[in-house]
Protein backbone atom coordinates (compact mmCIF):
# COMPACT_ATOMS: atom_id res chain seq x y z
CA UNK A 1 0.00 0.00 0.00
CA UNK A 2 1.19 3.87 -0.76
CA UNK A 3 1.26 6.71 1.38
CA UNK A 4 -1.26 7.88 -0.32
CA UNK A 5 -3.54 5.56 0.84
CA UNK A 6 -2.79 5.32 3.85
CA UNK A 7 -4.70 7.07 6.50
CA UNK A 8 -2.90 9.80 8.81
CA UNK A 9 -4.04 9.15 12.43
CA UNK A 10 -3.16 11.82 14.63
CA UNK A 11 -3.25 10.65 18.38
CA UNK A 12 -2.01 12.29 22.00
CA UNK A 13 1.46 12.00 22.77
CA UNK A 14 3.45 11.22 25.73
CA UNK A 15 6.63 10.77 27.58
CA UNK A 16 7.29 7.47 25.32
CA UNK A 17 7.42 9.26 22.20
CA UNK A 18 10.16 11.38 23.67
CA UNK A 19 13.02 8.86 21.33
CA UNK A 20 11.01 9.16 18.08
CA UNK A 21 10.60 12.75 18.36
CA UNK A 22 14.00 13.01 18.93
CA UNK A 23 14.78 10.87 16.16
CA UNK A 24 12.73 13.35 14.00
CA UNK A 25 14.07 16.36 15.11
CA UNK A 26 18.05 14.58 14.41
CA UNK A 27 16.31 14.04 10.92
CA UNK A 28 15.45 17.41 10.28
CA UNK A 29 18.65 18.69 11.27
CA UNK A 30 20.29 16.19 8.67
CA UNK A 31 18.15 17.05 5.98
CA UNK A 32 18.43 21.46 6.36
CA UNK A 33 22.16 21.11 6.79
CA UNK A 34 22.15 18.84 3.56
CA UNK A 35 20.77 21.38 1.40
CA UNK A 36 23.29 24.45 2.94
CA UNK A 37 20.93 25.36 5.68
CA UNK A 38 22.84 25.40 9.30
CA UNK A 39 21.35 28.33 10.74
CA UNK A 40 17.81 27.56 11.71
CA UNK A 41 18.30 24.80 13.95
CA UNK A 42 22.37 24.20 13.73
CA UNK A 43 24.38 21.85 12.64
CA UNK A 44 24.38 19.33 15.56
CA UNK A 45 21.58 16.59 16.08
CA UNK A 46 18.97 17.81 18.22
CA UNK A 47 19.80 14.69 20.91
CA UNK A 48 23.56 15.62 21.05
CA UNK A 49 22.46 19.14 21.95
CA UNK A 50 22.81 20.57 25.55
CA UNK A 51 19.47 20.42 26.97
CA UNK A 52 17.71 19.25 23.58
CA UNK A 53 16.47 15.73 25.04
CA UNK A 54 15.30 17.49 28.53
CA UNK A 55 13.11 20.17 26.45
CA UNK A 56 11.47 17.38 24.48
CA UNK A 57 10.58 15.62 27.49
CA UNK A 58 9.20 18.55 28.87
CA UNK A 59 7.36 19.06 25.87
CA UNK A 60 5.67 15.98 26.52
CA UNK A 61 5.02 16.38 30.38
CA UNK A 62 4.56 19.78 30.32
CA UNK A 63 2.99 20.75 26.96
CA UNK A 64 0.08 19.19 24.91
CA UNK A 65 2.21 17.02 22.23
CA UNK A 66 0.29 14.97 19.60
CA UNK A 67 2.12 12.40 17.06
CA UNK A 68 0.84 11.92 13.87
CA UNK A 69 0.98 8.47 13.07
CA UNK A 70 0.77 6.16 9.55
CA UNK A 71 0.46 2.65 10.25
CA UNK A 72 1.33 2.71 13.49
CA UNK A 73 4.91 4.76 12.99
CA UNK A 74 5.29 8.08 14.36
CA UNK A 75 5.62 10.76 11.38
CA UNK A 76 5.47 13.78 12.88
CA UNK A 77 4.99 15.35 15.95
CA UNK A 78 3.18 19.08 17.30
CA UNK A 79 3.31 20.67 21.01
CA UNK A 80 0.98 22.88 21.79
CA UNK A 81 0.88 25.59 24.78
CA UNK A 82 -1.11 28.58 25.96
CA UNK A 83 1.09 30.89 25.00
CA UNK A 84 4.68 31.50 23.73
CA UNK A 85 8.14 30.77 25.40
CA UNK A 86 9.46 32.79 27.66
CA UNK A 87 12.55 32.49 26.34
CA UNK A 88 11.43 34.41 22.91
CA UNK A 89 10.60 38.26 22.90
CA UNK A 90 7.05 37.22 21.88
CA UNK A 91 4.19 38.94 24.13
CA UNK A 92 1.35 36.44 24.99
CA UNK A 93 -1.87 37.39 23.19
CA UNK A 94 -4.49 40.05 24.92
CA UNK A 95 -6.81 37.16 24.49
CA UNK A 96 -6.85 33.16 25.08
CA UNK A 97 -4.60 31.67 22.82
CA UNK A 98 -3.49 28.54 21.82
CA UNK A 99 0.81 28.37 20.60
CA UNK A 100 2.74 25.85 18.50
CA UNK A 101 5.77 25.32 20.45
CA UNK A 102 6.83 22.37 18.11
CA UNK A 103 5.98 20.83 14.83
CA UNK A 104 8.12 18.85 13.12
CA UNK A 105 7.53 15.62 10.71
CA UNK A 106 9.90 12.61 9.36
CA UNK A 107 11.63 14.22 6.62
CA UNK A 108 11.36 10.15 4.86
CA UNK A 109 7.73 11.17 4.57
CA UNK A 110 8.04 14.70 3.67
CA UNK A 111 5.54 16.14 1.01
CA UNK A 112 2.40 14.06 1.93
CA UNK A 113 0.72 16.89 4.07
CA UNK A 114 2.28 15.63 7.40
CA UNK A 115 2.57 18.85 9.18
CA UNK A 116 -0.81 20.34 7.44
CA UNK A 117 -2.63 17.66 8.91
CA UNK A 118 -1.14 18.30 12.22
CA UNK A 119 -1.77 22.39 12.05
CA UNK A 120 -5.09 21.58 11.08
CA UNK A 121 -5.33 19.31 14.27
CA UNK A 122 -3.78 22.26 16.25
CA UNK A 123 -7.04 24.23 14.48
CA UNK A 124 -9.43 21.61 15.78
CA UNK A 125 -7.72 21.53 19.72
CA UNK A 126 -8.25 25.89 19.53
CA UNK A 127 -11.54 25.65 18.45
CA UNK A 128 -12.29 22.93 21.08
CA UNK A 129 -10.94 24.71 23.91
CA UNK A 130 -13.10 27.71 22.67
CA UNK A 131 -10.22 30.01 21.85
CA UNK A 132 -10.33 31.83 18.57
CA UNK A 133 -6.61 32.51 18.06
CA UNK A 134 -3.64 29.81 17.11
CA UNK A 135 -0.40 31.52 16.93
CA UNK A 136 3.35 30.24 15.87
CA UNK A 137 6.55 31.50 15.67
CA UNK A 138 9.14 30.44 13.05
CA UNK A 139 12.45 31.11 11.85
CA UNK A 140 12.23 33.51 8.79
CA UNK A 141 15.90 33.43 7.27
CA UNK A 142 16.65 31.75 4.22
CA UNK A 143 13.95 32.21 1.41
CA UNK A 144 11.26 32.63 3.29
CA UNK A 145 10.36 29.22 2.73
CA UNK A 146 8.83 28.44 6.17
CA UNK A 147 6.53 31.38 6.88
CA UNK A 148 5.56 30.97 3.56
CA UNK A 149 4.53 26.73 4.50
CA UNK A 150 2.59 28.52 7.52
CA UNK A 151 0.81 31.21 5.29
CA UNK A 152 -0.54 28.50 3.16
CA UNK A 153 -1.73 27.13 6.21
CA UNK A 154 -4.01 30.40 6.74
CA UNK A 155 -1.68 31.87 9.35
CA UNK A 156 -0.96 35.43 8.81
CA UNK A 157 2.86 37.43 9.72
CA UNK A 158 2.35 39.67 12.86
CA UNK A 159 5.56 40.54 14.00
CA UNK A 160 9.74 40.18 12.84
CA UNK A 161 11.45 39.31 16.25
CA UNK A 162 15.44 38.51 16.73
CA UNK A 163 16.68 35.91 18.94
CA UNK A 164 21.10 36.83 18.62
CA UNK A 165 21.52 36.53 14.53
CA UNK A 166 18.20 34.34 14.18
CA UNK A 167 15.37 35.55 12.50
CA UNK A 168 11.76 34.88 13.33
CA UNK A 169 8.41 35.65 12.53
CA UNK A 170 5.33 35.35 14.54
CA UNK A 171 2.03 34.28 13.25
CA UNK A 172 -1.45 34.32 14.08
CA UNK A 173 -4.70 32.69 12.40
CA UNK A 174 -8.10 32.85 13.76
CA UNK A 175 -10.03 29.71 13.82
CA UNK A 176 -13.58 30.34 14.44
Amino acid sequence: MNDSARALRIRPGGPADVPAVLDMLDSAVAWMNSRGNTEQWGTVAYSRRPGGPERVERYTTENTPYIAELDGLPVGALVMDTGPSPQLPVAPAAESERYVRLLVSDRRHAGRGIGAALLEHAAEETRRAGVELLRVDCWAGGGGELVAFYERSGFTPVERFRVGDWPGQLLARRVV
